[in-house]
């Protein structure tokens, strides 16, 4: 029996793991790609295997859907255009909410404004649905309006400002929030 995942029109879904390092070092050597998550400083390979990685592999849950999906092109060359995470919302805080699931987004410069992380996000949250999740969250820079906007796209309204820390981050952001309709 194939596993069920996220489905979308021009895009196909993986469950990142611990061998994806090259993609997700890739994905962050674009400056502008980084902007909004460490000022546009493109993360080490050092950073990617020891940071980045088991972070990712400490909220990885496959059988929820939490973990980092690559999207994909469906037709063509295959080629992976970034990745939608999934979470519990505040994961790496004191305030770590089950509950309400944060999705998160990063792609590739060049498949920016083509609708592709809306396209994903979009799946993704839909695919969690299908798993019992129906409060959904989302985080960003006060600035970052490309992921504000997605944010709207996505049905999700402004619920606060905060400060947020963790490991990696520690800057004030925005939060936006949703309860999709449960069947």
């Amino acid at each position: 029996m194939a596993t069920v995942q996220p489905e979308s029109e021009r895009l196909t879904y993986r469950l990142l793991d611990e061998t994806d390092g090259e993609f997700l070092w890739e994905l962050d050597q674009c400056e502008a790609v980084m902007r909004f998550i460490n000022g546009g400083r493109k993360t080490s390979r050092k950073e990617t295997n020891d940071i980045f990685i088991p972070r990712m592999l400490s909220y990885r849950n496959a059988p929820a859907g939490w973990g980092l999906w690559q999207a994909s092109l469906k037709n063509g060359d295959k080629t992976a255009l970034g990745w939608i995470l999934v979470r519990p919302h505040g994961f790496f805080t004191e305030q770590r909410d089950d509950s309400v699931i944060e999705l998160g987004w990063r792609f590739k410069r060049d498949w920016w404004g083509k609708g592709y992380a809306t396209e994903a996000a979009r799946a993704v949250m839909t695919y969690m649905q299908t798993l019992g999740a129906y409060s959904f969250s989302a985080i960003a820079l006060p600035e970052n309006t490309a992921s504000i906007h997605i944010m709207e796209k996505l049905g999700m309204t402004f619920s606060h400002t905060e400060h947020y820390q963790d490991q990696v981050f520690n800057d004030d952001i925005v939060v936006y929030h949703t309860d999709a309709t449960k069947p």
